[in-house]
């Protein structure tokens, strides 16, 4: 049961990764593909519709977290405690901007708005980014299960190790990389004029950057956390999601040169998606990898709430998730074709 809700988990941060990222990736382009009012109001009327229900799935996976792995989500949340808090004030920034750019109609206003809504949604990704790089890399826990985290201290993945070093930077700048080239994607499906043309180019250079940065991760993460990679061979999963992800790449490359819009959003998808699974196949069991001693790692069975709690969760999370899935396939098919530039006033 404890594996079955790892799985749970993991597919559920791979959704919020998958929809909640062309929001940031939009949002970390939109002083660059949308250079006029009318354009940037075009940006947000296509991420409107998506972006406040794709954030719901970050508090599903820990609502998740919650009842099935109680333990790994109290010592993330002590450990992490400072990086958490950047995360909200960064998340309220992009909400408090979107609304509040329509409220006064006045150049300088507007221009603080939408650089505050870039600066936020790019500063989001690398945030989550570097996270997902101190998972791979392994955090400081104690026999006890807990740790605490300096933002850095010699910016080695060695111990001492804080929030930040050359591994997590990389990785954040990965994550970056990988949400522009995904909301670029989404932005050419959804809009149309200089915006659409615009956001071709941007994905185009998105994903030429990742084909270079992906391979340096990798060699980095053979370095900053070799035992991560040592069982990729056995895991089926992680094959499986390193297919996806090159022909994600890929596919992503070919539909654009073809002008394959929606091709190149779903590939990005695909290979966002394939990252994601070959890197929870390859961190199980740990929740929480120690990067001292790996008998203090957090797994999912040392962490898992009791049988009883997890069947009950399950029983409940059979019954929600199809209406959560229900929801975003509606909203997607309401909100077929090319995006309207929301109107004057709107906070999108």
């Amino acid at each position: 049961m404890a594996d079955l809700w790892f799985a749970i988990v993991s597919a559920m941060l791979t959704a919020y990764v998958v929809l909640d990222g062309f929001d940031f990736g939009a949002g970390a382009l939109h002083l660059i593909v949308a250079k006029t009012n009318a354009e940037r109001r075009r940006v947000l009327g296509a991420i409107g519709p998506f972006w406040d229900g794709n954030e719901v799935w970050l508090l599903a996976s820990g609502g998740a977290l919650f009842v099935a792995f109680p333990k790994a989500l109290a010592a993330g949340l002590s450990g992490f405690y400072f990086a958490i808090f950047l995360v909200l004030w960064a998340l309220i920034l992009r909400g408090v901007a979107i609304e509040f750019r329509s409220h006064v109609e006045a150049p300088l206003w507007r221009a603080f708005w939408d650089t505050t809504f870039s600066v936020a949604s790019a500063s989001l990704a690398i945030l989550f980014g570097a996270a997902l790089g101190n998972l791979v890399r392994g955090l400081p826990l104690d026999a006890a299960g807990w740790f605490s985290l300096p933002l850095f201290t010699d910016f080695t993945p060695r111990d001492p190790v804080g929030i930040l070093d050359w591994y997590t930077v990389l990785t954040g700048v990965f994550a970056l990389a990988a949400l522009v080239a995904h909301g670029a994607a989404f932005l050419a499906w959804k809009t149309d004029g200089p915006v659409q043309a615009r956001a071709r180019r941007a994905a185009s250079y998105g994903f030429g950057a990742l084909a270079v940065i992906w391979p340096a991760v990798t060699v980095a993460t053979r370095i900053a956390a070799p035992d991560f990679l040592a069982v990729f061979p056995s895991r089926p999963f992680a094959w499986f999601g390193l297919l996806a992800a090159i022909g994600g790449l890929t596919a992503g490359a070919w539909a654009l040169r073809r002008g394959h819009d929606r091709g190149a959003f779903l590939a990005s998808c695909a290979f966002l998606a394939g990252l994601m699974i070959a890197t929870a196949a390859c961190s199980f069991p740990a929740l929480l990898r120690s990067s001292g001693d790996p008998t203090f790692a957090i797994t999912a069975a040392s962490a898992a709430n009791d049988r009883h709690g997890l069947a009950t969760a399950l029983s409940w999370w059979l019954i929600g998730i199809p209406l959560a899935i229900g929801y975003f396939v509606l909203t997607f098919r309401l909100h077929l074709g090319k995006a309207p530039v929301a109107g004057e006033g709107e906070g999108y």
